[in-house]
């Protein structure tokens, strides 16, 4: 094979390789997204596949003695020499180098993105395990037991009760 469709074959396995099938669909939590999930990968195995026979195989060579005898000398080296002279342009790839810097700088703000989300859910899972602590000690609990947890908040009742500030 040589040529555009070898190049398009070896990016497809390329690509093939490196997608992380299983890792995606556990990130996935709704049936219908399963669903697209596995119609994309569905379709993307099977251009693949085509991919990987049609375009892997060599076209057979021509056999001229054989027209030769059926069809006439004269003719088939006409139609040898017009196929001999057809020339198959090279691909080049033009998008590409236009789209991988924007395709970096989504890949750099994903990568920023997922940390910040991390970090978000950290946060999140702190203050849920505050919350239903809270929850549950909240019926034996003093008031200088919550105010240890929550300084900002004596200091405020602190400063209204001093400034005789009763909130109405």
């Amino acid at each position: 094979m040589s040529g555009p469709s070898k190049k398009v074959v070896d990016v497809a396995f390329k690509a093939s390789r490196t997608i992380d099938w299983d890792g995606m669909a556990k990130l996935l939590v709704s049936d219908e997204a399963r669903k697209e999930f596995a119609t994309l990968r569905r379709a993307f195995n099977e251009v693949n596949s085509q991919l990987e026979t049609k375009f892997s195989q060599e076209p057979e060579p021509i056999d001229w003695e054989y027209y030769r005898k059926g069809i006439g000398s004269r003719l088939v080296d006409m139609y040898k020499q017009a196929y001999e002279s057809i020339e198959i342009p090279k691909f080049e790839d033009k998008v590409t180098p236009e789209y991988k810097p924007k395709f970096d700088q989504l890949s750099v703000e994903l990568k920023e993105a997922e940390q910040q989300s991390l970090k978000e859910s950290e946060r999140l899972e702190k203050e849920i395990a505050e919350v239903q602590e809270l929850k549950t000690k909240l019926g034996t609990m003093t008031a200088e037991e919550y105010f240890e947890k929550h300084p900002e908040l004596k200091k405020k009742f602190d400063d209204e009760i001093r400034n005789d500030n009763w909130g109405y």
